[in-house]
């Protein structure tokens, strides 16, 4: 008995041995698999995203030929001459403006809609849907409408004017109307966006909270104010995030409208980084500029989850 004892138990100590190089070799191809699935995801992001990168952080440290061949290795010298440089700083700060006249208005906008719409009423789906709109049209789309609009002679603007008898207003040739004439369109470009993301985040809230609060006798505005919105902060806290990154990288209504001008009042950051490298043939100040905004938003992202996070009530 003592003997088939001895023999049976290395068997049974070699057991789990086994059990546990079969459960790794079943993660090892599970793990390769799933790398498997990424590959094609990750060879994008590698060619699109952080080839890019790194290309902007060698050119930002040289100067370059027109060819965009490099020339020199400057150092930080380009990132020194840009906190001395005028027109960076003039970016800067319409970028900002542009910022704080889109991001707030665009999400109140948005906000006033989606409250509007969210009711059983008939037809109400009609206006959802044309109050989505705005977002199946494309930038130069878009800004081609708009150009339409501010035309100082034959746009609708200026017709409606004088018809009330005000006097034409130059939208975008006049340097104190130009990034306000600029920010209104963006706001209605980015309405669809806003007022779909809204309007879901008030589809998800639950029918039972407004039937509690119309028992409790609370009315329409306070119920918004004081229930719906802290229910609500979550989206408005990811539209925030999304907006102020889409004001600092708005590009294409710019360049089509107005170029930058009159007199570097539309200037923002991203087309002066454009003409520094495709105009003025300037790379590695136009790569340094990019890797400065890069800073500059996630820096602001930073904040936004740091600070504004704090106050958004998760259900």
């Amino acid at each position: 008995m003592e003997g088939e004892l001895t023999i049976l138990a290395p068997a049974i100590a070699v057991k789990p041995d086994r059990k546990t190089q079969s459960l790794l070799r079943l993660k090892r191809r599970e793990n390769a698999i799933g790398y498997l699935f990424l590959a094609p995801s990750l060879l994008v992001f590698g060619i699109f995203l952080f080839y890019p990168l790194l290309q902007s952080l060698y050119l930002s440290v040289h100067l370059t030929d027109p060819r965009g061949r490099i020339a020199a290795f400057v150092g930080l010298e380009n990132f020194a001459n840009l906190l001395t440089s005028a027109v960076f700083w003039n970016s800067l700060k319409v970028t900002g403006l542009f910022t704080l006249l889109t991001v707030p208005t665009g999400i109140v906008l948005g906000l006033l809609l989606a409250a509007l719409t969210h009711t059983r009423l008939r037809y109400m789906r009609v206006f959802q849907f044309i109050f989505s709109l705005p977002l199946a049209l494309s930038v130069s789309t878009t800004a081609i409408i708009w150009m339409m609009l501010y035309h100082p002679t034959l746009g609708m603007f200026n017709y409606l004017l004088s018809v009330i008898g005000l006097p034409a207003v130059q939208w975008l040739t006049d340097p104190s109307m130009a990034l306000f004439s600029i920010a209104i369109m963006t706001v209605w470009m980015h309405s669809g966006f806003n007022y779909i993301v809204l309007l879901s985040g008030l589809q998800g809230i639950s029918e039972e909270i407004y039937d509690s609060a119309r028992i409790d006798g609370s009315g329409p505005m306070r119920t918004f104010v004081q229930i719906i919105f802290p229910l609500l902060t979550p989206t408005v806290f990811f539209l925030v995030i999304v907006s102020i990154i889409q004001a600092f990288q708005a590009f294409g209504q710019i360049h089509i409208l107005t170029k930058g001008g009159p007199a570097g009042s539309t200037d923002v950051f991203v087309y002066s980084i454009y003409k520094e490298a495709f105009v003025n043939y300037q790379f590695g100040t136009g790569s340094a500029m990019a890797l400065v905004l890069f800073v500059i938003i996630l820096i602001l992202t930073v904040i936004q989850f740091t600070v504004l996070e704090r106050k958004v009530h998760y259900q």
